[in-house]
């Protein structure tokens, strides 16, 4: 291509500071170096997420950074050494590497991987220099794919290469949110035919795991949110029941223990608070129940729990993008939406402009979007 090693100038949504809205500019990207590839993001999907940056919510994240991996797109050109995509082929940027080497690759039963940002930090690309500039300053990658940005360099270990028919604007939710819920009910959880769920937070990572719960074949799911827009979408995605705790005098837990005789098999949290996750383990079966942490906890959080909760015999756990080991899996998962499997389509609420970015974000926070799509 004509751009094939060259800095290029185009769009990208800058966090300068905490607190602060996105900020619309024109940024350099530079060429991707070896074992990296540079892609053309075509859409990207607004996640909870990237929200909690904007807040202060990882302290880890450096600023100014460009965030966002929700994304899908093309490939521009490649580094040298990168064998796995070529330009031209689709693509999904992977919050979750895969390199394929390490001990946790090679272990057939993980999909985490050591070079995911909870073993290294990823500010900047493997070789610790950033590709993005704007106004002269260097600015931080997150998570290596930055999707906020028309072009970004991303290492070839997370990159997933996907069907050539595969559109764009609704694949792009498989890179996060609606792999992640899925994900924590089949892969993770392992919810059994005829089984009862209770899922807490009905936001697209929620409804996904709701899709997830019915897939699986669970005879009863029972959606939780104090938000009741929400429930019309639920119920559509197949929960049986839905509650708000605001409608209750006893704690959300015993209203599920009633509502089942002995708790739910499986219970997930889909908010990242203490306190429901509290609720959420003690809502599910004593003995065999399941509890999937799936919500992100703010850095720093504490949560305390009685010990029998945990004696009696429930399993706690949680789950990275829903357990997929994300190179192999991702290309799959997208085959699976092409041939009907599932309609992840049905969580986007809103398509907007790359332009109307805050906007996105102002309807997230004011709970009038399930998922909304910015395109470039």
């Amino acid at each position: 291509m004509a751009t094939s090693g060259k800095v290029i100038r185009c769009r990208a949504a800058v966090a300068w500071a905490v607190g602060k809205p996105l900020s619309v500019e024109e940024v350099e990207v530079a060429p991707p170096k070896a074992g990296e590839v540079r892609v053309k993001i075509v859409a990207t999907g607004i996640c909870r997420t990237d929200d909690h940056i904007l807040e202060g919510g990882f302290p880890d994240v450096e600023f100014p950074v460009i965030p966002g991996h929700e994304g899908a797109g093309i490939v521009e050109s490649v580094g040298e050494g990168v064998t796995s995509v070529k330009p031209g082929d689709k693509v999904i940027p992977l919050c979750i590497p895969q390199c394929k080497e390490c001990t946790f690759c090679l272990n057939p039963e993980s999909n985490y991987c050591l070079k995911a940002h909870l073993s290294e930090p990823q500010n900047l690309l493997p070789d610790k220099t950033s590709r993005f500039t704007c106004k002269g300053k260097q600015i931080h990658h997150f998570l290596w794919v930055s999707t906020f940005a028309e072009y970004t360099v991303i290492p070839e270990y997370a990159i997933a290469k996907i069907d050539a028919a595969a559109p764009l604007d609704k694949v792009c939710l498989l890179g996060c949110g609606f792999s992640t819920g899925y994900g924590a009910a089949i892969n993770t959880a392992k919810v059994k035919p005829g089984s009862t769920c209770a899922v807490f937070g009905l936001g697209g990572v929620g409804l996904s795991v709701v899709m997830g719960c019915k897939a699986a074949g669970a005879s009863r799911i029972i959606a939780i949110d104090i938000n009741k827009d929400k429930f019309a979408k639920a119920k559509e995605l197949g929960a049986t029941d839905c509650i708000s705790p605001h409608d209750f005098k006893k704690p959300i837990q015993e209203v599920l223990t009633e509502m089942t005789g002995h708790g739910v098999d499986y219970s997930f949290e889909v908010i990242g608070h203490a306190d429901t996750m509290t609720a959420a383990l003690a809502s599910c079966n004593m003995n065999t129940g399941v509890c999937v942490m799936v919500g992100v906890v703010a850095s720093g959080s504490v949560i305390s729990v009685d010990p029998m909760l945990l004696l009696c015999g429930r399993t706690w756990k949680g789950t990275l993008l829903g357990g997929w080991k994300a190179r192999e899996s991702i290309p799959k998962l997208v085959s699976s939406y092409l041939e009907k499997k599932f309609n992840s389509d049905l969580l986007i609420t809103h398509t907007l402009p790359f332009a109307k970015v805050n906007e996105g974000f102002e309807l997230l926070r004011a709970g009038k979007s399930i998922r909304s799509v910015l395109l470039f």
